[in-house]
């Protein structure tokens, strides 16, 4: 029987660390102690930031951009030193573009609990100077809007222009317009959901239980290890798990059909490990953010995805959402199998009974929930038009 495909050796981690080429980053250490929506107190917390344009002067200008699950602050600009890839909505942002650099101050921050700079179970802890590890404490996605607030605050923006995001991103959005109502002028959530729903719950537990299951995890406490010694393994296969619900079943039957990857010579058996396109697929997907992303990272953001609920401690998922004053822009993707469009109707009409203005745009794509990263022709012209007309008086 054949072996399964080999790897090359993969880092304990893929996080940033200090000492590397930071790139185009900035960091604001908070200068109080940062206490958790759960009671844990943090201390020393670093955002790390990436800004575009300028700040106006009455700081009227700013939009903040908010990042997915495996995102980070790069949202546009070129891989470098300390970026080993491109922006992630590279192609939206920029002079002239749907989100202009010559009109608006853009601002993209790692989330709390990344592993690009901010703080997160990678980093160092303030007691002992060793990562975090297994003693980083459950995060929720109100945790990473406030440590927005406070750079924020840093910054001088005492009101949003503009709040945007997508999946993770979205969730974050709509904390925004909920927790801080006075603080934002308009948001845009894309693709994303008011509440987590048991199905999408049901797969970020599978991606925690490949990372836990793996030897190499050690409980969380594997930041020594040499490479090919971390848990490269269960985030590889986590992250396969999440790529299939990020495209359509579609995309994945008109781009690898049946199509087998590696080929027997003619007269050999079938073997076990041979792989068919899909699988090679998945497995440079899951090899690729081993190289750029921590597991813990991985466990802690995606818990907070599945603990995101709006309606936590605020009466009821209509009430929470009624707080929202902003202008807004929904856009739900036709085909996305993770955040159905239906969630993003369901933000639509509890913004519009709470009476705030809200419009939606559904985007037409086989593309599936990365349509929001891939079909920017259909998301830059609304994007740009209404953060134009959220301008006007």
């Amino acid at each position: 029987m054949a072996s399964p495909p080999e790897r090359r050796p993969h880092p304990a981690t893929g996080a940033w660390m200090p000492g590397q080429p930071s790139g185009r980053r900035h960091f604001y250490k908070l200068p109080r102690p940062f206490a958790l929506e759960h009671g844990v107190t943090l201390r020393d917390v670093v955002v790390a930031y990436e800004t575009w344009g300028q700040l106006a002067p009455d700081a009227s200008n700013a939009v903040l951009l908010c990042h997915a699950w495996t995102g980070d602050s790069h949202a546009t600009g070129r891989a470098e030193d300390g970026h080993p890839a491109p922006g992630w909505w590279e192609g939206l942002i920029g002079p002239g573009l749907a989100i202009d650099t010559e009109r608006f101050f853009v601002v993209c921050a790692n989330v709390l609990g990344g592993c690009q700079g901010s703080t997160g179970p990678a980093s160092a802890h303030p007691d002992d100077g060793r990562p975090y590890g297994s003693r980083f404490p459950v995060i929720t996605v109100r945790d990473m809007v406030r440590a927005q607030a406070r750079l924020a605050d840093e910054l001088g923006v005492a009101k949003w222009h503009s709040v945007v995001g997508g999946s993770l991103g979205g969730m974050q959005v709509l904390e925004w317009a909920i927790t801080f109502p006075q603080r934002v002028g308009s948001i845009v959530p894309i693709a994303t959901c008011a509440q987590a729903t048991a199905q999408q719950i049901a797969w970020g537990a599978i991606g925690r239980r490949a990372i836990r299951l793996d030897p190499q995890w050690n409980g969380g406490d594997y930041y020594d290890a040499p490479d090919g010694g971390g848990p490269w393994e269960g985030l590889a296969i986590a992250r396969m798990v999440a790529q299939v619900t990020f495209r359509s079943d579609n995309v994945f039957t008109d781009r690898f059909g049946r199509e087998v990857a590696d080929g027997a010579a003619a007269g050999e058996p079938v073997g076990l490990w041979q792989r068919f396109e899909v699988e090679r697929y998945l497995d440079y997907h899951g090899d690729k953010l081993v190289q750029r992303f921590d597991a813990n990272s991985y466990l802690v953001i995606g818990k907070a995805m599945d603990l995101h609920d709006v309606a936590r401690g605020r009466s009821g998922v209509a009430p929470a959402m009624a707080r929202i004053a902003a202008r807004s822009l929904v856009m739900g993707i036709s085909s996305d199998v993770l955040y159905p469009i239906y969630q993003q109707h369901q933000i639509q009409q509890l913004i519009a009974a709470g009476g705030a203005p809200v419009e939606f745009v559904e985007i037409d794509s086989p593309h599936g929930h990365d349509a929001f990263l891939i079909n920017l022709e259909q998301v830059g012209p609304p994007v740009k038009q209404f953060l134009e007309k959220s301008a006007q008086p």
